[in-house]
């Protein structure tokens, strides 16, 4: 029997805790531009499809990434097959200067988002992360961002890189219903250290969902996702990025394993210097 994956509230809207990533999807691997070819290659609508259907059969119903049609398209698929909803989280990024392109002027790019279903408008940390200001505590123009956002029928949150931004997000009670956060064993990407991001989650008013929990691949499943599912509150997310089904499957048992305080019993890779290991009886 499946196991439905345990949700939290975000915005008035029921998620699971797991959030499906899309950077293994759509080509940004944190490697090298070679391995962000062989993901863009790799991936079709049908390999997509086949992935997001795991997470969906398996109640996994989030998923965070680019306005693409290429993702779109692959959540529809996934849809039809499974017969249940993907709750879409976009992450745009948008002119926030005169003078941009016109494509790219924040309405054009939150009608966008709208267009494609979008139940959540995140702006992403390209965008937010610019318009900290610092000294002021505050970040610039985001009530006007979070308006617009509201006035298409989408909820509003921030993607952010910097810890900052969920201080001055609450200091200031600017209409977000959640955070994108890095956080990872590692402090891959992290803008000061794991404890201090840490305290910075455990502290938000909102639920926060993490990113990068397995350090874009620098940490194995077993070590990421048991640090991200133990140092998190339980309204909080993690978001997991996977290249295939199996993949999927594996992140989906460890994390369910490690969400319940059991020793996982999965499969481990193998290889002849690991021989000595295994008994012979």
């Amino acid at each position: 029997m499946t196991i439905e994956f345990p949700r939290t509230v975000v915005g008035g809207v029921s998620l699971s805790r797991m959030i499906v990533g899309t950077n293994w999807f759509l080509g940004y691997s944190h490697t090298s531009s070679a391995k962000d070819k062989f993901i863009r290659e790799y991936q079709t609508r049908e390999r997509l499809a086949d992935t997001i259907t795991v997470f969906l059969k398996h109640g996994v119903d989030a998923i965070m990434g680019m306005p693409v049609q290429l993702l779109s398209d692959a959540i529809s698929d996934a849809q039809d097959r499974v017969g249940r909803k993907m709750t879409l989280i976009l992450t745009p990024n948008f002119n926030v200067l005169p003078g941009g392109p016109k494509d790219n002027e924040p309405e054009v790019v939150f009608d966008r988002c709208k267009a494609l279903g979008a139940t959540f408008c995140f702006p992403h940390t390209s965008v937010t992360d610019v318009l900290i200001d610092k000294r002021a505590r505050e970040i610039r123009d985001l009530p006007t961002y979070t308006a617009m956002i509201r006035e298409r029928g989408m909820i509003p949150g921030l993607s952010t890189h910097e810890p900052e931004s969920v201080i001055y997000a609450d200091e200031r009670g600017y209409d977000v219903a959640s955070y994108v956060q890095i956080f990872n064993a590692a402090g891959f990407l992290m803008h000061v250290e794991i404890d201090w991001c840490m305290r910075v989650i455990r502290n938000a008013k909102k639920p926060v969902m993490t990113i990068k929990s397995m350090a874009a691949g620098r940490l194995l499943p077993a070590v990421g996702l048991l640090f991200s599912w133990n140092a998190i509150r339980e309204q909080d997310m993690v978001t997991v990025g996977t290249t295939t089904p199996e993949e999927a499957e594996e992140d989906i048992n460890l994390s369910l394993d490690y969400i319940s305080r059991r020793l996982p019993d999965n499969e481990l890779q193998f290889t002849r210097s690991k021989r000595t290991l295994v008994s012979d009886k």
